[in-house]
């Protein structure tokens, strides 16, 4: 790096970043004490010339050591990359303890600016001053503050451009906790391409969701949405996107699950449509596992037929997790979906105590400084100056922290419920009177995509049955889906540790019409089970006697049609054991993680 390309990387700390003339480190130092007033040739001025060229040089040193880094980090021992990380670490503590020794001599200076008089009350807080010792927390800190303040005119300018990202200006757009969740969750989905990619935060799945098809669907765009997606999304497509009053979007049902099936849908689709799309473009928006029954779609085949013909791809995951399902990490780009789609809501927080969301897309497509272009695609077509910086649904520190918390025991909560989801399905579906709709039943229709799909074939916590065939009147059914709390939840929101059951057509789907809700295969009788991690035995003998009370009285011998309880101890044992093995058996080999390496094109540790 030469003098020049030195001084424009160390000109980022500059007060005068965008209107310095400086050609040296020196005259940078010097820039700086002439902004503010201080003279050089004081005791004051001559310690604060040298501390600001050290800064300075720091500056330099730092970006050559970040190149350095990018440069050899692929290809080092696992033992250097220790060495590499904690040398950074304490580093880091170097640097957050000069900062910290700066305080007290700063506190003194700002002290000695107050005065007490009359009504004046003396300032007791200077966020600095405070703030310093979180840099230390072993949590990402809760920050809550509505905004913060900024180092001088042109840093500031900067951030208001999109040209200073770690310096924030209004807690609706950026807040340090939420960008903690937002680096974590690219980490956790995209893996080794998680560099590409960049996500934002909102405060509720719904609204990630709203932002992501206000910010790709364009006035009079043509929609293949999967038939099977949660009924909040259909009410926000049929009730504000669909109408001619509001963005006329024209949506086309998608009733499959495989490859094959949608191109030929969507070949159709463009030929009815072929009128509309010379003007206007075509997306798609799946939900896969999809809500109610938890069936899971072909995304990448999918993905790439869509692709063949640019048309973006949006992606609800929420019910797989990236524990189930990552598909940010297909090695062949065009089967990746354009944007996913999270309820935090659900599995990935997992406590039932907050609501929120996020999106994840290439950052191209999610943020650029203003006046950017990459790709062919402006700064302002980016989701966050065409909706995350105007709309305000943004996600609170405080939720940011829940969500982060929960994601640390994501891995063992979706274990546990993968085994309870298998074993409760086989359990129902040894009834010959229910209908189960779950992927983990070998002979379902869904079974081979899920298998080809989902980590290690394992089932999401989320399906439905009913009592079609059993020819129950309405009122016994409701005394005995009423019976099953306590052990079987009778709540909305899924995603807890608890077992929650509810009639989709009553609730989540209330908004479909009778003829509708047939079409996604829901009736009166069908009930929507979300899979906690409780012992699943003890919520099998519950069902039981719920059967024995409300319905052996009026269909004698119907709960003797289960299959027997030593049936149900060897199942729970066998599928336990089975996806324990797969899940502990997936791990690295030690010699590997001793001296491998990873390799990003092929997702795996090699030696």
């Amino acid at each position: 790096m030469n003098m020049s390309e030195q001084v424009e990387t160390a000109k980022i700390l500059s007060p005068k970043r965008n209107t310095s003339v400086a050609t040296t480190v020196n005259q940078l130092a010097e820039e700086q004490l002439a902004h503010f007033g201080i003279d050089p040739q004081t005791e004051y001025g001559k310690c604060l010339f040298e501390a600001a060229a050290h800064l300075y040089q720091a500056q330099i040193d730092i970006s050559n050591l970040w190149q350095v880094t990018s440069k050899t980090l692929a290809n080092l021992d696992r033992k250097d990359k220790i060495a590499y990380f904690n040398a950074k670490k304490f580093l880091s503590f170097q640097i957050a303890k000069v900062l910290d020794t700066l305080q007290n001599p700063f506190r003194a200076t700002f002290q000695s600016l107050q005065q007490q008089t009359g009504s004046q009350v003396a300032k007791t807080h200077y966020p600095l001053f405070d703030n310093t010792t979180a840099l230390f927390s072993a949590t990402p800190v809760v920050v809550r503050t509505a905004t913060y303040v900024y180092a001088c005119t042109e840093w500031v300018d900067d951030a208001f451009q999109g040209k200073e990202a770690t310096h924030q200006i209004y807690s609706r757009l950026l807040n340090p906790t939420n960008i903690s969740l937002a680096n974590a969750i690219v980490e956790m989905e995209a893996g080794p391409y998680a560099g590409d990619y960049l996500a934002w935060n909102f405060n509720s799945g719904m609204a990630a969701i709203d932002a992501m098809l206000s910010n790709v669907l364009g006035h009079g765009d043509v929609l293949i949405v999967s038939r099977n997606v949660y009924g909040g999304v259909y009410q926000l497509l049929h009730d504000y996107f669909a109408r001619k009053n509001r963005m006329d979007i024209q949506i086309e049902w998608f009733d499959g699950y495989d490859a094959e099936t949608f191109e030929t849908f969507m070949k159709e689709v463009k030929l009815k449509h072929a009128q509309r799309l010379q003007g206007h473009d075509l997306h798609v928006y799946i939900e896969s596992p999809c809500n109610p029954h938890g069936y899971v779609l072909d995304v990448a085949g999918i993905c790439k037929i869509a692709h063949q013909d640019n048309h973006v791809v949006m992606l609800d995951s929420t019910l797989a997790t990236p524990v189930l399902h990552q598909p940010l990490q297909r090695s062949d780009k065009r089967e990746r979906p354009d944007y996913v789609v999270h309820s935090y809501t659900k599995d990935i927080c997992g406590s039932g105590a907050t609501t929120a969301g996020v999106v994840i897309a290439e950052t191209w497509r999610m943020f650029q400084a203003k006046g950017q272009c990459v790709n062919d695609y402006d700064w302002s077509r980016t989701m966050f100056w065409d909706v995350y910086y105007i709309k305000g649904a943004f996600l609170d520190s405080e939720k940011a922290f829940d969500v982060l918390t929960g994601m640390k025991t994501l891995e063992q909560r979706i274990l546990a419920k993968s085994i309870n989801t298998q074993v409760l399905s086989e359990f129902f579906n040894s009834h010959p009177e229910i209908n189960v709709h779950c992927h983990s039943i070998a002979d379902n229709h869904n079974a081979a995509i899920k298998n080809n799909q989902m980590r290690h074939g394992w089932p999401c916590a989320l399906f439905t049955l009913d009592m079609e065939k059993s020819g129950l009147e309405r009122d016994t059914f409701v005394r005995f889906f009423d019976a099953l709390e306590p052990a079987f939840s009778h709540q909305v929101s899924i995603g807890q540790n608890n077992t929650i059951i509810l009639c989709p057509a009553l609730t989540s789907h209330s908004e479909m019409g009778e003829a509708e809700q047939k079409e996604a295969g829901i009736y009166l009788t069908t009930m929507r089970v979300a899979t906690g991690t409780e012992n699943i035995k003890e919520l099998i003998a519950h069902f039981i006697n719920v059967v024995r009370l409300h319905i052996d009285p009026v269909s004698p011998g119907f709960s003797d049609k289960f299959m027997t309880p030593e049936a149900v101890d060897e199942l729970y044992l066998t599928v336990s054991s089975k996806f324990c093995q797969q899940h502990y058996a997936s791990t690295a080999p030690l010699t590997q993680l001793l001296s491998g390496r990873f390799d990003d094109s092929a997702n795996s540790v090699v030696a």
